[in-house]
């Protein structure tokens, strides 16, 4: 059963992984993938009915995540409806080429802990479309906002969603990943950044032509602001919920969710219904990728069936074996992360090594934490900041490769020695 069991993951991995050059969308093959792994381990047990408590069990973890990433997904929906990131974006004005990509790095940095990397990525490039006329210019940025995106998600509870399963499933708790990774993140930024900053002194910015868009009309600029802070504000109190209350973030998050909801309806109340329609919640719910959500789903109960039949806890006492190191181990699955989704490699590691052995807030967490989160910025495949700036851009993967997949990977190592550093 084991063996039949590798290899309908292992095809579904592949699927995933070539995802583009098959055609066949990454959620199709993780929900195909999960069902048959489910139906397979199923019928290899005496009793199959075992085999829906487990199940059972399964899903209500992977419920957490997702309720958790929906509720954040329409919140920045709604904040992006009002146009409330202009509140940051319009204050980022200078004449210089390299101090504008301090500043946009930074505040990209900043605004993936806060939001995720993901989200940040696409406001970030969206503002450097409407500071910069020249297309090189404007890919260097972009592959520089992915490495902010990724370094300033890593220490965040909410930043990325490898470190949102960690944090959820017990593994990390929110001041010690703070405390633990900030430093690593803001090194893995910091040495790429001054590099890519030297080839641009002394070059001015060249201004993109000023043009409207369609995001915020029908809201004032008081409502653009209370939008954006509320929104923020709502993320930002998630984790200090948990902390007081000690119930499960997704709680927190559609708690939040609601009270954005009611003021956003009070607040455009007495508007006719063509401009409130398109800043309504309603319609931020229609936004939300629905098929990133459907990934999600497939490959942690996917994931669940290697837990379960006991092939995680097989290949952790074999890498244990060949390899020795957990730091070593760690880097190993970060770098990996730069080839395939990252998602399931920290689901793969939080199936192979137990709370019991390895407690909260251990060393291999928050190692995990940022070499997963990071590691993605290697190559433009690697992380969902990197696809969306692929796409937005249309970044050619070889271009990458030669001009910041080397920069990408200098932070990453600096980085790791920062934490490893730090901790001994």
């Amino acid at each position: 059963m084991q063996i039949v069991v590798i290899l309908i993951f292992v095809a579904c991995y592949a699927a995933i992984a070539f995802e583009h050059p098959i055609k066949v969308n990454k959620s199709a093959s993780a929900l195909v993938g999960a069902g048959l792994l489910w139906t397979v381990y199923a019928l290899s047990l005496e009793l199959p009915q075992a085999a829906a408590g487990q199940l059972g069990e399964a899903v209500m973890g992977t419920a957490q995540i997702v309720f958790f990433l929906m509720g954040a997904m329409t919140i920045v929906e709604v904040v992006d409806a009002h146009n409330g990131f202009e509140v940051i974006t319009r204050r980022i004005r200078t004449t210089r080429l390299a101090t504008l990509l301090w500043m946009v790095c930074f505040v990209t940095f900043f605004l993936s802990a806060i939001l995720d990397n993901l989200t940040t990525t696409i406001v970030m490039i969206s503002l450097i479309r409407k500071l910069l006329a020249k297309r090189e210019d404007r890919l260097l940025f972009a592959g520089m906002i992915v490495i902010a995106a990724n370094a300033g998600g890593a220490w965040s509870p909410i930043g990325d969603v490898t470190t949102t399963m960690l944090w959820i499933g017990g593994q990390i708790t929110t001041l010690a990943i703070i405390k633990g990774l900030f430093l690593a993140s803001v090194v893995n930024l910091l040495v790429p950044l001054m590099v890519a900053s030297q080839a641009l002194r002394g070059r001015p910015v060249v201004a993109a032509a000023p043009g409207g868009g369609e995001n915020g009309q029908g809201s004032s600029d008081s409502e653009r602001s209370l939008m954006f802070f509320l929104g923020l504000g709502v993320l930002v109190a998630v984790p200090a919920f948990k902390t007081v209350t000690h119930l499960p973030p997704f709680l927190g998050i559609l708690f939040g969710l609601g009270i954005l909801w009611v003021v956003g309806d009070v607040i455009h109340r007495n508007k006719d219904d063509e401009r409130k329609q398109r800043l309504t919640l309603v319609h931020a719910l229609t936004r939300i990728d629905m098929s990133s959500i459907l990934f999600f789903v497939g490959i942690l109960l996917a994931v669940a069936v290697l837990e379960h039949s006991h092939i995680l806890t097989a290949l952790a006492q074999w890498l244990d074996g060949a390899v020795g190191r957990v730091d070593v181990i760690v880097l190993i699955i970060g770098i990996a992360s730069a080839v395939v989704d990252n998602v399931p490699l920290v689901a793969a590691s939080m199936g192979m090594y137990g709370l019991a052995d390895f407690p909260t807030d251990h060393f291999l967490w928050e190692f995990l934490a940022y070499c997963a989160g990071t590691g993605g910025s290697i190559l433009i495949i690697g992380s969902a900041a990197g696809v969306a700036a692929m796409g937005m851009e249309r970044i050619n993967f070889l271009w990458y490769l030669r001009r910041i997949s080397g920069l990408a990977l200098l932070g990453y190592l600096a980085g790791a020695a920062t934490y490893i550093l730090q901790q001994q």
